[in-house]
């Protein structure tokens, strides 16, 4: 049962440091706490843990504007971040994590400010059936956070200036781009600053839970594990990963998400694979190509392999068949 709010404003827009404190306080949130975490980042596209970075982001054109490519721990697509863009984390023990309150507390504070927004799929926030905020998720043990994005003043051409998005995901969306299938929050609230919404998202948390607020300061937390963190998420082998090519490689789009799957046979034994998804089980489908190494590429050794720890028997389907999918 959650007893104490605790609400953390950051003033950094630098993505490494703000991704690590996001982090930092994952680990740091104690039983009965939940800790809302607002924060920016500037010229920066985010992608999903296990995406392909140059698939998702034209990251040449990017660096070369001062822009920063990051990666986030949690699954989901890509997104881009300036400062007409809020973010938000509530971080939980998972055995309080609760999505639909979670996500009142955000239709509460859009609402209060003006704007009728309402919840659509699985992780979309919509005004008038235009998408303004994109969610994920993420656990590690007994601990959950619950993250997305708040557009409120983002300059659309300049993130579909960067964004690479699958035509996949565009098609399985019935739109013809990124751009047209998202909404800034100022679009039917001219004026409203992030300042403002920041505002209400406190207030409408200490509504929902009914509790008050207290105040959390970075100077708190300790410094050492955050420069560490840091580090680690601005470092090249995190940001951009392994993306040698192989010999085989098969995309499609499911319910789920879309998947990109590469592969070497050696006398029809998967030798090499690699995976990447915008699927939201991100643990899973990190795991997915150790579990196919070794792999006799055969529908029951594919099952063996898959279903065991897969979050749902359907995902497991899914890349059992596009294993064995023929090359047109």
């Amino acid at each position: 049962m959650i007893r104490r709010l605790t609400v953390l404003r950051t003033g950094s827009t630098d993505p490494y440091h703000n991704l690590a404190l996001e982090e930092l306080l994952l680990h740091s949130v104690a039983p009965g706490q939940c800790i809302l975490y607002l924060w920016q980042n500037q010229h920066t596209v985010v992608i999903g843990r296990n995406q392909h970075a140059a698939n998702e982001c034209r990251i040449r054109e990017l660096e070369a504007d001062g822009g920063h490519l990051a990666r986030r721990l949690s699954g989901g697509g890509a997104v881009y971040h300036d400062l007409g863009n809020l973010n938000f984390t509530f971080l939980v023990p998972t055995g309080d994590y609760d999505l639909a309150r979670q996500n009142e507390v955000i239709l509460s504070a859009v609402q209060a400010v003006g704007v009728r927004a309402e919840k659509s799929g699985r992780n979309d926030l919509t005004v008038e059936g235009k998408k303004f905020s994109g969610h994920a998720f993420y656990r590690t043990g007994d601990k959950s956070y619950h993250h997305g994005t708040l557009m409120v003043a983002v300059d659309k051409a300049i993130m579909s200036r960067y964004l690479n998005v699958s035509p996949l995901k565009l098609q399985a969306k019935g739109v013809a781009s990124v751009k047209s299938r998202v909404a800034n929050l100022t679009d039917y609230l001219p004026g409203l600053t992030i300042a403002a919404l920041s505002d209400a998202l406190v207030r409408a948390f200490s509504a929902v839970y009914g509790l008050p607020v207290e105040e959390l300061r970075e100077q708190e937390l300790d410094a050492g594990r955050l420069a560490e963190g840091i580090r680690r998420f601005a470092s090249p082998e995190w940001k951009y990963g392994d993306c040698r090519p192989l010999e085989t490689s098969r995309e499609a789009r499911f319910d789920w998400g879309t998947v990109r799957l590469d592969y070497t046979l050696a006398d029809g034994v998967i030798a090499e694979a690699a995976l990447w998804s915008d699927g939201l089980e991100a643990d899973y489908l990190s795991a997915v190509p150790a579990l196919l190494r070794g792999c006799a590429l055969t529908p029951q050794a594919l099952a063996a392999r898959l279903a065991p720890t897969a979050p749902d028997a359907s995902v497991a389907r899914d890349l059992a068949g596009l294993a064995l999918q023929k090359e047109e």
